[in-house]
């Protein structure tokens, strides 16, 4: 209908998306994600793979133009959007499957969208690498703290201690009430069983995190005291502060790119030595 977007992308190739139809392990549930692969891709050949995690956790990806997927793509990377049980693409059943039970059983339909790619040929186990943000940024947490399987992570604006979460986050009130049933005082196992600290003592994935100073969804404190956690255990760990910025990280166009180019370099560091 238009050509508006042919200044920008008439002179480039984007990286095409291709859709995969999964089963979930666990119960058989089905699974929607999407993969996109660098433009010229060549059967035969594996590439690094990137699991990108949504936030949320109720909401959902789709075939959609991503600004970050198609410089990661541009890099040489395939990126893996995975709609997760939980995720708002499945209806109110499987939505709810993650109330008051997250993280949980998301992990295992992350790890089977990861297995199926890694099966396919177009992906090796020594090529993978995981990011997410806010909702993502604790599943990201939580996997690298239940599996070694991921060279490096970028943990984004991440929920990492739930009743620090609860008493420091702007929406404190609603998270208590809806996610939990309780306050942090009248139930810290449970509290403590769902949050990715938990398991930090588990870690041995070289992490970078990243938050906005002005994030009060998310706070810094959350942030810090994953990264205070990571150096005490020796874990090679760096921390982003983005000045002048709140949750969303990227609304800011200059942002987008720091955040990118930061991701792109952490890989880049651990990326398997060159034959």
């Amino acid at each position: 209908m238009t050509h508006l977007n042919e200044d920008l992308l008439g002179h480039k190739t984007l990286a095409p998306v291709e859709e995969l139809n999964l089963t979930s392990s666990l119960d058989g549930r089905p699974l929607q994600a999407w993969l996109v692969k660098p433009a010229g891709f060549e059967a035969g050949k594996k590439y690094p793979l990137i699991l990108e995690i949504h936030g949320g956790p109720h909401a959902a990806y789709g075939p959609h133009f991503s600004a970050e997927a198609q410089t990661y793509a541009a890099a040489g990377y395939m990126v893996l959007f995975v709609n997760p049980r939980g995720s708002a693409s499945y209806g109110m059943e499987s939505a709810n499957l993650i109330h008051h039970n997250y993280p949980a059983d998301d992990y295992n339909d992350l790890m089977d969208a990861v297995d199926a790619v890694v099966a396919s040929g177009a992906t090796s186990e020594d090529q993978l690498y995981v990011t997410g943000g806010s909702a993502g940024g604790a599943l990201a947490a939580w996997i690298i703290g239940k599996t070694d399987r991921f060279r490096a992570a970028v943990v984004v604006k991440p929920i990492i201690h739930w009743a620090s979460f609860v008493l420091t986050t702007d929406f404190g009130n609603f998270f208590a009430k809806y996610w939990f049933g309780t306050m942090p005082w009248e139930d810290p196992t449970g509290y403590w069983e769902r949050s990715p600290l938990s398991l930090v003592g588990n870690v041995n994935t070289p992490t970078m995190l990243s938050t906005g100073e002005r994030d009060y969804r998310t706070p810094m404190p959350e942030t810090e005291q994953y990264y205070q956690a990571l150096k005490l255990r020796g874990i090679d760990s760096v921390m982003v502060r983005v000045s002048d910025a709140g949750h969303g990280i990227d609304a800011r166009p200059s942002n987008l790119v720091r955040k990118v180019g930061n991701i792109l370099a952490w890989f880049k560091k651990y990326a398997p030595p060159e034959e």
